[in-house]
């Protein structure tokens, strides 16, 4: 978040100044040089702003999930066979009964070029796929959660991406799901950002 803020001063002071340059110490005549620099500012500013809310709700899954270390995670760039949407996918266990694999989709387009390049095909170079292996892991899959890259050294989570069940997103027209989730990891996802139904509730009706 310090550094989303900072980026974001950062490419508004550059608009700025580019504007006072143009405005103060040019010509006219030098505006179509600088129409570039001010647009691609703009796009970076407005682009620092779409981080924030991802970030929040990063912020929001680490405080209520510890990391975990999870090697060999089944992941795929097609569609998966189980789910509608063609989005890349990984698959976890379900933390109630480990036998059920639960996709995972990247639903948000984000950066998700970095992930794509090392989630691998035939053609993808080993060095590549061993940089998410193994895969830093917080959340719950029925519903929100933070994935990582291994840091320097194994120590520390890099490249952190936020994912979420289609269901957990509260859109109109998508019915929720608590996948037979206790109350306890229904509370928990709900205080993640999640939005969930009531459990004796959905249950009883």
């Amino acid at each position: 978040m310090i550094l989303i803020a900072l980026r974001l001063m950062g490419w508004i002071a550059v608009w700025i100044g580019s504007l006072a340059v143009l405005v103060v110490f040019l010509s006219p005549g030098f505006t179509p040089l600088f129409v570039p620099l001010l647009g691609y500012a703009t796009f970076r500013a407005v682009l620092q702003l779409a981080y924030i809310r991802p970030s929040i709700y990063i912020q929001r899954v680490l405080w209520h999930y510890p990391w975990q270390l999870l090697s060999g995670v089944p992941r795929g760039r097609n569609k998966h066979p189980g789910v509608q949407e063609d989005e890349m996918w990984l698959e976890l266990p379900n933390p109630e009964e480990p036998a059920e694999q639960i996709p995972l989709l990247f639903l948000s387009g984000m950066r998700t070029f970095w992930w794509m390049r090392r989630f691998g095909t035939a053609r993808t170079k080993p060095e590549l796929k061993a940089e998410i292996e193994p895969l830093w892991f917080a959340g719950d899959p029925r519903f929100i959660a933070v994935i990582a890259a291994d840091g320097r050294r194994g120590e520390a989570p890099k490249r952190l991406h936020l994912l979420y069940q289609l269901t957990a997103t509260g859109r109109r027209g998508i019915e929720p799901t608590d996948w037979n989730a206790s109350p306890d990891a229904v509370e928990r996802a709900r205080r993640s950002g999640a939005h969930v139904p009531d459990v004796a509730r959905s249950r009883t009706s």
